[in-house]
């Protein structure tokens, strides 16, 4: 299974990828995540990047897609990968289209998990991660009310392994609200480069996470499960 996930800042990709990932036994590629990776190994590729990042500036495009291609090349990802946060822009779904090409690999589907913009800045605002395995956390779920500085008198544990709750320092609404800006206008183009090649899936993200998540293998079966017939149909 070779996967995209979409969906704007606070939609639960983190979430769902390492669902996704246990379900079909394959690697959840963070791009963040990968990127310094590349750095901190000193590959030619991040060291590239590094010098982007030093200066303030944006990587380039062909530069992270050189940082996913080392990637994807890796063992772990022969029976596929779930990339969560590349392609971000229409000229990187490009460059991914043509790498995966090279590959001889092709993409099974796109999940776009949609939320509204209000929805998502609330579970920004809300979201507390463990500092120790990165769960993330809605305070709600820990009767925490919604609000700047509730429960951050004590050390909040996290219910996975015990590790530190804590807030991420960008993890405020005036950012929550730019980053949910800028993805509407950099990366809403991505969503219909893949619907116009038959691959998006689209599902709710304001479900519950079980729900959520039972939508999206209900999607990804059903692609299989077509994809099997009409195999069956041009070989007989």
């Amino acid at each position: 299974m070779r996967l995209v996930l979409l969906g704007i800042p606070g939609a639960g990709k983190g979430t769902q990828a390492a669902l996704l990932a246990e379900r079909y036994g394959i690697p959840a590629i963070s791009t963040g995540a990968i990127l310094r990776e590349a750095i901190r190994a000193g590959l030619p590729v991040g060291e590239r990047a590094r010098r982007y990042i030093n200066l303030g500036q944006l990587v380039p495009d062909e530069v992270m897609t050189e940082i996913v291609r080392v990637r994807l090349s890796e063992a772990d990802c022969r029976q596929g990968f779930l990339l969560d946060g590349f392609p971000r822009t229409l000229p990187q779904a490009r460059m991914l289209s043509r790498l995966l090409e090279r590959l001889g690999q092709a993409l099974d589907a796109a999940i776009d998990i949609r939320v509204s913009p209000g929805v998502a800045v609330e579970r920004i605002a809300g979201r507390l991660v463990c500092q120790k395995c990165g769960l993330s956390v809605q305070r709600r779920e820990l009767g925490i009310p919604n609000e700047p500085g509730a429960g951050e008198g004590g050390v909040l544990s996290c219910p996975r392994c015990g590790g530190e709750l804590g807030r991420r320092t960008d993890d405020t609404v005036a950012t929550a609200r730019e980053r949910i800006a800028v993805y509407l206008v950099q990366t809403r183009p991505v969503s219909e480069y893949y619907r116009r090649l038959g691959l998006l899936e689209e599902v709710d993200g304001e479900l519950e996470i079980p729900q959520t998540f039972a939508a999206i293998v209900g999607r990804l079966e059903e692609r299989k499960r077509r994809a099997g017939w009409l195999g069956a149909t041009a070989q007989g």
